[in-house]
């Protein structure tokens, strides 16, 4: 199998670490939705990354679909999702959280760096800009009540939430600081130092 993109995309670096982590082995092409849109089109014609193309030649699309069909491949025994239905929820509130983190990201990105500035419209940015820093606040209240746990195998929460906070530091690091969220900076400082982590770093 093949994972389409470039890993300063935080959705196709979540699914590589992933896979890592659920022990499948996929080959990365790191094919730009930009520089390279006409190669991307011709792997998946809607040209979104992630893209993973199966060995049959199937196209998946989008993070969260090709991880569950990954977490399927890999079996129950291996998921990087908790059973019961209180740390399950949870799990998934923090990943809904973190996955919007970094699509205002991505937004502030494109509107600073593909728009022209004379025709950038400051409340439409001001919004995302507020709807990002809600993310990280609602997330280190979260970490507040029950941290994310630093010994034994990282869970998706964690590695969705890390990956979340790099990129968001990446592309528009004035929006975050580490004195502002500690709990989200120091998990993720741990995060980035495990294998699946420095192996599958930001491009």
């Amino acid at each position: 199998m093949k994972l389409i993109g470039m890993l300063d995309s935080p959705f196709v670096r979540r699914v590589a670490i992933s896979a890592k982590r659920l022990g499948i082995e996929l080959e990365h092409e790191s094919v730009s939705v930009f520089r390279t849109f006409e190669q991307f089109q011709q792997i998946n014609p809607v040209v979104k990354a992630p893209t993973l193309v199966l060995d049959d030649g199937e196209v998946l699309m989008d993070s969260t679909l090709i991880i569950d069909y990954l977490e399927t491949l890999s079996g129950p025994e291996r998921s990087l999702m908790p059973t019961g239905i209180e740390q399950r929820l949870r799990s998934l509130r923090l990943i809904g959280l973190a996955l919007a983190a970094c699509e205002k990201s991505v937004q502030l990105y494109y509107e600073r760096n593909l728009r022209p500035e004379e025709i950038q419209y400051q409340p439409w940015v001001d919004r995302v800009e507020g709807q990002l820093v809600a993310a990280y606040i609602a997330l280190e209240r979260e970490l507040e009540k029950q941290p994310l746990r630093t010994e034994g195998a990282i869970d998706q929460a964690g590695i969705t939430l890390a990956v979340a906070w790099s990129f968001t530091n990446f592309v528009v690091p004035d929006q975050v600081s580490n004195a502002q969220f500690p709990r989200i900076a120091a998990f993720t400082n741990y995060a980035e130092g495990l294998e699946e982590f420095v192996d599958t770093p930001i491009d």
